[in-house]
Formats: structure tokens, C-alpha cells, sequence
């Protein structure tokens, strides 16, 4: 096998900012052998290797990526019917919101609120890629990896995954020490969505009681339902969008311990604030809306500095609108020294920043 290797490959057309320089070297894997011989390649001569899949959650800056870029483009999907239901095996490559909708219109279960979602298949168990109250760590049976020294297969149950809050093993303590071949889920027929997010129950609502649909109806209400909040926040990829040229959220959730929030809460008080502080239960501690703390330390919806901003529908949302990366990093430095400044909370972001 020979590798078609580009050189000097534009980084800004495969991510969703559309920001970021060239890769030295850049290649399409539409196999694991050509993977196996790509990392090979790239050891040989001593390059930095850089795995994307969407793009969706990269960041690259404007000199661009000095090694070798390899965009996973493995395809297929494999169905094994269980007791339980069905267990599905998606292979990296695979559009994600496209494996959603075809697990939508089965009528199963377990991945509906997680519609809208850009990417592939390959990061959603590296990030624990949630929304709306559902996280891919409730239906994951397991991950099946190459390992990068040796280039061996190793299959990861659940319970070996280190799932948290938009973390795992993978990007935690083995960050690239593995790359995502496939995903094994367990879905479910014959069973109700389980609604957990308030914003989402109410909006649902709007289109009769669940419990009075078959659940193959009342999942698919539930995967239109997530499509239109999306849309509204500009968080679907929609090239007409002026807010869409982002990474969608670009900084999450703080989840405060017990007293980092009491300290939060005086420090608020202190400053003769009259509303609340949102929050939400997070397994003992306490997740205060990233948004709510950006706006509040002076980074309104609409923000703009140079060729970037803040999006005019969500202020989780960083906006490329014809800038550059340094720029769009220097406006979230920005908003991070404010929000710590003015609520001693430390904002952590999501995208990955590749040099």
C-alpha cells in the first residue's frame, strides 16, 4: 500500500471554525491498515502525529500543524441483536448525527438527546460528549482502540473508561496514547426517552405527553425537539449561520465542590447582586453554567473584538467571523481572566488547540 500523503494541506477547510494554518503532511484513513501504515510512516521520520475526525472540536493555530494531520474516515456500522435490545458497533469514521438519526428512526433509544451534535463517531468517548441531559458513557458498551507505541488492538470495556463530565481516560491520563477505532452502544426498543434536562421536558411538552405516543414516535419527537434548541443557539452546523463558524462550546460547565460554591455565592452577594446563581446537581457538587458566568463578568451575546466574538445566540460560543486564531484565543484568555477575576472560578475549555 501507498500512502497519498498532501503536503501543505489547509487545516481551516476540515475544521467548523475555519481557522488554522496548513499541515505538513496530511492524509484521509479510510482503513485501519492505512492508519497502521501512516503512524508507521510518521515514526520513521520522527513526525508529531495529529488525529481528527469532524473537526468540530479543534482548534488550529495560524502557523498550522508542523507533523502529520491523519483524518479518520473509517466507515461502517454492525448490528447484533440482544435480549436487551440492540447492540451497535460504529466504526470511527462514521458521521455522528447520522448514526442518531438512523438509531432514531429504528426507534431506539439511548442516544436521541444527543442529536445535532457535529463530528464523528471516534471523539464522542474521548470528550464523554453529552447534552441535554444524556452523556454517551450511559449507553457505551466499549471502545475498541489502537494503541499508538505498538500498534496493538485493545478493547476497553465501560468501567475502564474513566468516564466524568466531558472526560475520560482518553483524554485524561492516556491523552493520545490511543486512537478510537470503534464504539459498541446499547440501545434500547419498546422504551420511553428518559427526559432529565428541564429545558428540554418543557420544550418536549409543547408536543403532547410522551407517555401517550409508542416510543418509536416519542423518540423521534424527542430528536426534533433537541434540533430546534440547537438551532437556536446556532449549536447545528448551518454554513448560512453567521454564528456558525465555531466549535460549539467552547468552555465548560464548572462543577464547584460544596464550598467552592458557598465561596462563589458570597462573593456574588457581596457585590449587592440581586438574582440568583443557576446551578444544577452534579454527584454531590455543584455545575454553574459557563454562560452564565461569561456574561456576568462583562462578555455579553454579541461580543465582538477584531475578526472574532461571541455568539449572538449563546455565549458558550466563540465565533470565527473572519479572524484569525491568535485572535480567537486571546478573546477566550479574555474571558477567562474575567470570569476569574470577578468570580474566583478557573473556566477549562473544551476544543483541543493544536500547534
Amino acid at each position: 500500500m501507498t500512502l497519498l500523503l498532501r503536503e501543505q494541506e489547509p487545516l481551516a477547510q476540515h475544521t467548523t471554525l475555519g481557522l488554522g494554518g496548513p499541515a505538513r503532511y496530511f492524509h484521509e484513513c479510510t482503513t485501519e491498515a492505512e492508519l497502521r501504515e501512516a503512524l508507521t510512516w510518521a515514526r520513521e521520520r520522527r513526525l508529531r502525529v495529529q488525529i481528527m475526525g469532524g473537526g468540530s472540536n479543534l482548534v488550529v493555530v495560524d502557523a498550522g500543524f508542523p507533523g502529520l494531520v491523519l483524518k479518520l474516515a473509517i466507515g461502517g456500522i454492525a448490528l447484533r441483536e440482544t435480549t436487551q435490545g440492540v447492540e451497535l458497533t460504529a466504526a470511527a469514521g462514521v458521521e455522528w448525527d447520522a448514526l442518531v438519526r438512523q438509531v432514531v428512526e429504528r426507534g431506539w433509544t439511548g442516544i436521541e438527546c444527543l442529536s445535532g451534535i457535529p463530528g464523528t463517531v471516534g471523539a464522542t468517548p474521548i470528550q464523554n460528549v453529552g447534552a441535554y441531559g444524556q452523556e454517551i458513557a450511559e449507553t457505551l458498551v466499549s471502545v475498541r482502540c489502537l494503541e499508538r507505541a505498538g500498534l496493538t488492538e485493545v478493547v476497553f470495556p465501560r468501567d475502564q473508561c474513566e468516564f466524568a463530565y466531558r472526560s475520560s481516560r482518553f483524554k485524561s491520563r492516556d491523552h493520545d496514547h490511543y486512537i478510537v477505532l470503534d464504539i459498541t452502544l446499547r440501545l434500547y426498543r419498546d422504551r420511553l426517552p428518559q427526559l432529565r434536562y428541564a429545558e428540554l421536558a418543557q420544550a418536549v411538552r409543547h408536543h403532547g405527553e410522551l407517555e401517550r405516543l409508542a416510543p418509536a414516535d416519542a423518540v423521534s419527537v424527542v430528536r426534533n425537539t433537541v434540533l430546534e434548541l440547537r438551532r437556536r443557539k446556532s449549536m447545528v452546523l448551518d454554513p448560512t449561520d453567521p454564528n456558525g463558524r465555531s466549535v460549539g462550546s467552547f468552555f465548560m460547565n464548572p462543577v464547584l465542590s460544596a464550598d467552592a460554591f458557598e465561596r462563589l455565592v458570597h462573593r456574588w452577594g457581596a457585590a449587592g447582586e440581586g438574582d440568583g446563581i443557576p446551578t444544577f446537581p452534579a454527584d454531590g457538587r455543584v455545575k454553574v453554567p459557563a454562560a452564565w458566568l461569561i456574561e456576568h463578568a462583562g462578555f455579553g451575546r454579541g461580543y465582538r473584538r477584531g475578526g472574532v466574538g461571541i455568539s449572538t445566540r449563546h455565549a458558550l460560543a466563540l465565533v470565527n467571523h473572519g479572524g484569525t486564531t491568535a485572535e480567537l484565543l486571546a478573546l477566550a484568555e479574555a474571558i477567562e481572566r474575567a470570569v476569574y477575576e470577578r468570580f474566583g472560578v478557573r473556566l477549562e475549555r473544551e476544543p483541543v488547540v493544536v500547534e
